[in-house]
Parts: C-alpha cells; sequence; structure tokens
C-alpha cells in the first residue's frame, strides 16, 4: 500500500532542469574490485528515489560516489561522469568540500559527536567559518525545525546529544546535515536502526523535505520502498538492473531478475 501518493513524471519525459543528478557509465572499483559497471541513471529533482538490491551489490557506493566519499579508501577508481548543475563532480577541480556542502548524507546508525545538540547542527557552519551567534542561532533552529525536531528539543539545546533516543538521534543528524541547506540529501539505510514508530516519524519527514530537498536512499527494506520513494533502482552485482516509478517497479517489472528479488526468489 502506497503511505504517500504524489504524481511522478516519466524518467524518459524529465526535461534537463528537472534532474537533479545525471549518472552517466559510472564504473568504481574499491580495493582492486569492481564494485559499480557502468551504471547510468538521471534521478529526478524533489523527489525519493530508492536504491535497493543484496548486500555487497553496490548500493553505498553508489549513494558514496555522488559527493565522492570512496575517496577516503585509499584503493579506489572512479571512471564515467556525475553530472550536477552543470558540473561533473568527478573533475579533479571540483571543490570537493563545497560539493559535500550541496550533498549532505545521513548514515545507517546515528552518529552524534560528543557535544551539545546545539553544537552538533552548528558544527559544520562553524566548520565554514560562519561564527556569528545570531546567524548560527537562526540556522540551528530552522535545521531542526525541518528535521521536526525543535519542539522536543528546544529547552535542552545545551544538553550532550547522546542523551536523545535513537530516532530523534537520527533526527538531528537530519537536522546537522539540513544545517548546510543542501540540495541533495544521502540517506543511507536511514531507518534500519529504528522502531517502527520512529521509522513512521523520519519516512513523514521525507515526504517534506523533498519539497525542496532531492532524497536518494538505500534501503533493505522494499516495503519502505515501495511506500514512500517516488522511483527506484534495482542494484544486482554492480550493474543498474531496472530503474522506474516506483509503483511500476514493484506492480510490474520488466526484467525477471527485479521479480525474482521483490518477490523473495533470492536476496
Amino acid at each position: 500500500m502506497k503511505l504517500f501518493n504524489t504524481k511522478r513524471t516519466s524518467l524518459k519525459k524529465l526535461t534537463p532542469d528537472q534532474i537533479a543528478v545525471d549518472i552517466e557509465s559510472l564504473s568504481v572499483r574499491l580495493n582492486q574490485k569492481k564494485v559499480l559497471k557502468k551504471i547510468s541513471m538521471r534521478i529526478p529533482a524533489f523527489s525519493i528515489t530508492s536504491v535497493i538490491g543484496q548486500s555487497g551489490c553496490g548500493k553505498t557506493t553508489l549513494l558514496n560516489a555522488m559527493n565522492r566519499m570512496n575517496e577516503i579508501i585509499p584503493e579506489h577508481q572512479t571512471t564515467g561522469q556525475i553530472w550536477m548543475d552543470g558540473r561533473d563532480i568527478n573533475q579533479r577541480r571540483e571543490n570537493v568540500s563545497s560539493l559535500r556542502t550541496n550533498v549532505g548524507m545521513v548514515f545507517q546508525r546515528p552518529n552524534p559527536f560528543p557535544m551539545s545538540i546545539y553544537d552538533n547542527v552548528s558544527f559544520g557552519l562553524k566548520l565554514q567559518n560562519k561564527n556569528n551567534r545570531r546567524q548560527l542561532d537562526d540556522a540551528v533552529e530552522r535545521a531542526l525545525i525541518n528535521a521536526a525536531l525543535w519542539d522536543e528539543v528546544k529547552q535542552r539545546l545545551h544538553e550532550p546529544a547522546g542523551i536523545l533516543s535513537g530516532g530523534q538521534q537520527q533526527r538531528l543528524m537530519i537536522a546537522r546535515a539540513l544545517a548546510l541547506k543542501p540540495k541533495i540529501l544521502l540517506l543511507d539505510e536511514p531507518t534500519s536502526a529504528l522502531d517502527p514508530l520512529a521509522t513512521l516519524f523520519i519516512e513523514e519527514l521525507m515526504q517534506s523535505l523533498k519539497k525542496h530537498t532531492t532524497i536518494v536512499m538505500v534501503t533493505h527494506n522494499m516495503q519502505q520502498a515501495a511506500r514512500i520513494s517516488d522511483y527506484t533502482a534495482f542494484i544486482h552485482k554492480g550493474e543498474l538492473v531496472e530503474f522506474t516509478n516506483s509503483d511500476k517497479l514493484f506492480t510490474n517489472p520488466k526484467r525477471k531478475q527485479t521479480e525474482d528479488y521483490i518477490t523473495g526468489r533470492y536476496g
């Protein structure tokens, strides 16, 4: 059952201004292993795109490629192009720090810094030498409101972030990313460590965020992908098998390999 109903543009009919990320023949090799093989896909702006597939198929590597996080691995090689705002972000001249400001990332398990709630949210801003207290206060409040957390923590901003529940910590991580006003938000299994109620909270939050942010999410939960995402990509052994409207992929997939995976015949 679809929890949120929205009108979706066909991927084949996307105009250039409707594309947030245009990936062309992307291949990634990590530690001498080819993890992604000539991936090409156009990710629509202001939508939720889910990436599904077996563990080890390359989902997280694809996500990491969108803000060049794969480069933290000593032996890495990337070929192909990833276009954002008319730039191929894989070019050497790309400002990686600026890229990661525009392309935020939230990981599977909440990882708050050992500091206050306020300092967690303002951390990235301070790294950019934005130290005006009034501006920081406004940015922290705005980010926490957008992450649906402000009402729960506004009286506790200077308490340690570790006192928050798991669901609250994950929303804090989203607020920390949102403080930098990213155009794209990458989510790697954002609800896998959360209980059902906290998961619903995050899913509702994502629906709100996509009004002004493009969201790309890796998930093992196919019910979640079918429930909240506008588009879904299925990756198998580093190759893009199918990428289409989520309703279509989960009810009438074109490829038998996709059907076998979503019906549980393997994976």
